[in-house]
């Protein structure tokens, strides 16, 4: 029986969830009422703040303190070890301002995409990428404060309550004829290679391609650790520039560390390691305006990796590398990087590119399954598309087995 959760912070918002809750269970479903009121003591509620809040890895005194910044994060930190804890999570609903979002959001995140998830919050028409991040968290603004069932806040709370209570109630049918899926990684200097790989393997995957702005990469990773991903090809590694060096499109210092932690069948590259990204040209930092710098549009300003940082990039990536116990392939393109790193064009830079390779084979403790391999092509030449899918078939399983 699918149960939803409704979540918030009963000494603020105890009547409106209990307002949910009613439509949720009036539509057939039934419900968990949870409570992060730090300051709460709500008879309604079926989980009490302490008992969250026990969950905490420091116990329940970390979470109540006279600071209440402290006394969120504190919180929040606790209920997203509680919901962990739980197996009967089938679906959740949260209400908040800006503080009780921050509050009930990462448990949300932490929960597997697909589960269904609507937060109504008061912040929720900004900027909500703080939020939601890679996960698909549907959110709802709430017009009004919520402070009180009034005539907008019925009808607002009321379709939230009635949308988790239709998703648990209508789950999505699965295809008869469905195909493994694999996440790919591109940009659109690495397009050319990426469309090649997926005119091949489409008869037999369902090829999944990632932007790779930062969210995209952590979107393609919150999928594996959902195990709603079979197998990888990383074609476009390039957030890990912008990690390193305060670009715009970082994923974070978690990427590749889903593909670690699942030993999911991994092939990645090295494609576009010879760009950080900005936005329009006078948002580049000062430190960089004498760099080789390259107009991509007028909202993207895209700087050349020197070999310093192409060192660097090779350490990192080579570290998570060693970290992945699966069968991991990381071809290397010799021949450039990317549409801009070959010759005549913009960015081609044998050296930087070269500091990238040595640093990797230096790094990359090879192994039987884990082996890194040279090859003396563009990352958009047709023969570096078919060594990426000849890796792939090595190391996935025939789709039969999966």
């Amino acid at each position: 029986m699918a149960r939803a959760y409704v979540v918030g912070t009963c000494d603020t918002k105890g009547d409106e969830l209990v307002y949910v809750r009613d439509l949720v269970e009036a539509a057939g479903v039934p419900t968990v009422l949870v409570d992060l009121g730090t300051r709460s003591n709500d008879a309604r509620a079926d989980v009490t703040p302490r008992e969250v809040a026990g969950a905490h890895p420091d116990g329940e005194g970390a979470v109540f303190s006279d600071d209440r910044g402290a006394a969120i994060a504190a919180m929040a930190e606790a209920f997203v070890r509680f919901v962990a804890k739980r197996d009967d999570v089938d679906g959740m609903i949260g209400l908040g301002g800006s503080g009780g979002t921050a509050l009930i959001t990462p448990a949300m995140r932490a929960l597997p995409v697909g589960t269904p998830k609507v937060m109504v919050s008061t912040v929720a028409s900004g900027n909500t990428a703080p939020y939601v991040g890679p996960s698909d968290i549907c959110m709802m603004y709430s017009v009004t404060d919520v402070a009180g069932i009034n005539q907008i806040s019925r009808r607002v709370l009321g379709n939230a309550a009635h949308a988790l209570a239709g998703m648990l109630a209508h789950r999505v049918p699965e295809p008869s004829d469905a195909r493994p899926a694999i996440g790919l990684t591109m940009f659109g200097v690495t397009t050319p290679c990426v469309q090649q790989v997926t005119h091949v393997l489409e008869d037999d995957y369902d090829c999944l391609v990632f932007h790779a702005t930062g969210t995209g990469g952590q979107s393609m990773e919150k999928l594996v650790d959902s195990g709603l991903i079979a197998g990888v090809i990383d074609v476009t590694t390039t957030e890990i520039c912008d990690l390193l060096m305060g670009g715009v499109f970082s994923a974070g210092e978690d990427r590749l560390g889903a593909i670690a932690r699942t030993g999911v069948a991994y092939v990645g590259s090295c494609g576009a390691l010879d760009m950080v990204n900005f936005g329009a040209m006078e948002t580049v930092p000062a430190r960089y305006r004498s760099r080789n710098l390259y107009v991509h549009n007028p909202q993207v300003t895209l700087m050349r990796t020197t070999a310093e940082e192409n060192r660097r990039m090779g350490a990192w990536i080579g570290d998570k590398l060693n970290a992945c116990e699966g069968e991991v392939r990381f071809l290397i393109p010799e021949g450039g990087v990317s549409m801009i790193d070959a010759p005549g064009q913009p960015f081609h830079d044998p050296d930087a590119d070269a500091a990238l390779f040595e640093a990797l084979e230096a790094t990359v403790r090879q192994t039987e399954r884990r082996r890194l391999i040279r090859l003396p092509h563009n990352v958009n030449d047709p023969e570096f598309a078919e060594a990426l899918v000849s890796s792939f078939g090595e190391i996935a399983r025939p789709r039969g087995e999966h």
